[in-house]
């Protein structure tokens, strides 16, 4: 008998939210998606044993939301993966949750600057393979995070200093959006345009300009970063990570 394709839960925030590129290229390393919403009302799971992986994405709200039941039961739900060490990937709105599940603060720029559009993110140490050099990264936030004491900074940036960091052996949130295809990137600059005019956001012109310049490498980023913490399922792990690069179309 076969073994069941193994799948990686996808925690989404909106009817109409794509796990896009993440999720593509999670699908690529042969796992299935198993994606839910609960503000929706669809359940988390109770335990982890039918999931490889969790990722929980960005979304308009807040982590600070405790009026919403969704957003308790996501902040519980970290405990879970933690205790269960599933592999967690917490993006933008995901690790805001996961730092304010384990005690640090979640809360807006003391001048009230936002990151939307392209912006860096530099490695906080050295010799990191999870960022082995600085970035521009595609950013819609209006709220970052303290490092939870149990957590390790892994990259920085300005107006907001913490942009990624790990707990425990395989938990990670980042606040910058890998995720974002060509087609979202247009979406989220037309459907939010109000938004472009805030301390600190960029034209949707100077987004798309950057993206013309910084996809690639970001999408070079995302498949060495998944390579490391969601190894494919499709291909001898003895495979170095070039040859897995290469059997992967690129996305846009």
């Amino acid at each position: 008998m076969e073994k069941p394709t193994p799948k990686v839960l996808i925690v989404l925030h909106q009817a109409t939210s794509d796990p896009g590129r993440v999720g593509e290229a999670i699908r690529t390393r042969g796992f299935e998606l198993d994606m839910r919403v609960p503000a929706i009302g669809q359940s988390l799971p109770e335990h982890m044993e039918d999931h490889a992986a969790a990722v929980i994405f960005g979304g308009p709200m807040s982590a600070n939301d405790d009026h919403e039941d969704f957003i308790r039961a996501e902040t519980r739900f970290i405990d879970l993966l933690l205790h269960a060490e599933t592999p967690y990937l917490g993006i933008c709105l995901g690790a805001q949750i996961m730092a304010r599940a384990l005690g640090a603060r979640v809360d807006e720029h003391p001048e009230g600057l936002r990151e939307i559009g392209y912006y860096p993110v530099i490695p906080a140490t050295r010799d990191c393979p999870y960022f082995p050099a600085p970035m521009q990264a595609y950013q819609w936030h209006r709220e970052g995070f303290d490092l939870p004491k149990d957590g390790t900074l892994l990259a920085r940036g300005d107006s907001f200093p913490n942009q990624a960091y790990k707990v425990g052996k395989n938990a990670f949130g980042i606040q910058f959006h890998p995720e974002v295809t060509e087609a979202m990137n247009k979406r989220w600059a037309t459907n939010a345009a109000h938004m472009l005019t805030d301390p600190g956001a960029q034209s949707a012109e100077l987004q798309f300009e950057g993206r013309r310049k910084y996809d690639a490498a970001l999408n070079a980023w995302l498949q060495n970063f998944l390579d490391l913490w969601l190894p494919s399922q499709e291909v001898s792990t003895s495979q170095k990570p070039a040859d897995l690069n290469a059997k992967r179309p690129a996305l846009t």
